[in-house]
């Protein structure tokens, strides 16, 4: 081990960068909730629970998503009654 080590040209940051589109990012989940993500990946034969996470994360925006018809024509609705 060296006496002194010269830092003047670290970088500070993470050490493994984030894909392209991608974000690092530090969450509190419940264990039990976390332990059931890492089971299925387990269960599955392998793979990686983060991305699990994300695919149902993503599944639930795409969820609640309406579509733009089924929008309108519930504000239309609404309209026509409150003009009544």
């Amino acid at each position: 081990m060296k006496k002194e080590y010269d830092f003047s040209k670290g970088k500070r940051g993470a050490v493994v960068h984030a894909p392209k589109g991608k974000t690092r990012i530090t969450i509190r989940i419940d264990d039990d909730i976390l332990n059931w993500f890492r089971g299925e990946v387990e269960a599955a034969g392998g793979g990686n629970y983060q991305t699990l996470i994300n695919q149902a994360l993503r599944e639930y925006l795409n969820q609640q998503q309406q579509p733009l018809e089924e929008l309108l024509r519930r504000v239309v609705r609404e309209e026509l009654h409150s003009a009544a």
